[in-house]
């Protein structure tokens, strides 16, 4: 066989491969920055818990797919009604009472996931739950429940108590909505 005709043959298939790779390169990238985008921080907490970037986008990945097989449901204009009006309480509460107020927005919360149609049945499941949807307000979730957990020891200052007040607020106005479909993809916005 001569070299023309070896090469005729070779630099094709090169090319062929070098096109593949880079299709395959491509995808993964859109993969990436679409997850990047959905997640947000969440994305690079994942990448930085997990073994590997893959790993973290599979994990991500599994979310999506737990959180498109949710029965979640928005929430009538009566019953987010009556939500703000217990969250109004709760806050209103907090003067005379910090430490049980952030305990009864911690309930609120669980109680709101819960009326969504989110599971409750631990921390951590929560926030991966929370975090296909919600993953803007999320780490202002995890700050709260971490004060509210020092305030069960009596550890929390009112200073932190009222931290966890405003950031409970911040994911229980987001889960609260206002009638967008159930798997809209979130923005989040800061609440006071």
């Amino acid at each position: 066989m001569s070299t023309a005709t070896l090469l005729a043959i070779v630099i094709p298939i090169v090319v062929i491969l070098i096109l593949i790779a880079a299709g395959v390169w491509l995808v993964k990238r859109r993969r990436s920055r679409r997850l990047q985008e959905k997640f947000g921080p969440e994305y690079d907490r994942a990448v930085q818990s997990g073994e590997s970037r893959r790993e973290a986008e599979r994990e991500l990945q599994a979310r999506e797919k737990r959180h498109r097989d949710l029965d979640l449901k928005e929430l009538s204009p009566e019953e987010r009604d009556r939500y703000a009006t217990e969250w109004r309480g709760t806050q209103e509460r907090f003067v005379d009472h910090p430490a049980q107020s952030v305990d009864d927005a911690d309930r609120l919360v669980t109680q709101l996931m819960r009326d969504r149609g989110y599971p409750t049945e631990g921390f951590e499941q929560q926030l991966r739950d929370l975090s296909v949807e919600h993953a803007q307000t999320l780490e202002h979730y995890r700050d709260a429940h971490e004060v509210s957990l020092r305030n069960e020891n009596g550890e929390a200052t009112t200073e932190e108590l009222r931290g966890a007040m405003v950031r409970y607020r911040t994911l229980f106005d987001d889960l609260l909505g206002s009638g967008r479909p159930p798997h809209h993809e979130s923005t989040g916005h800061d609440a006071a």
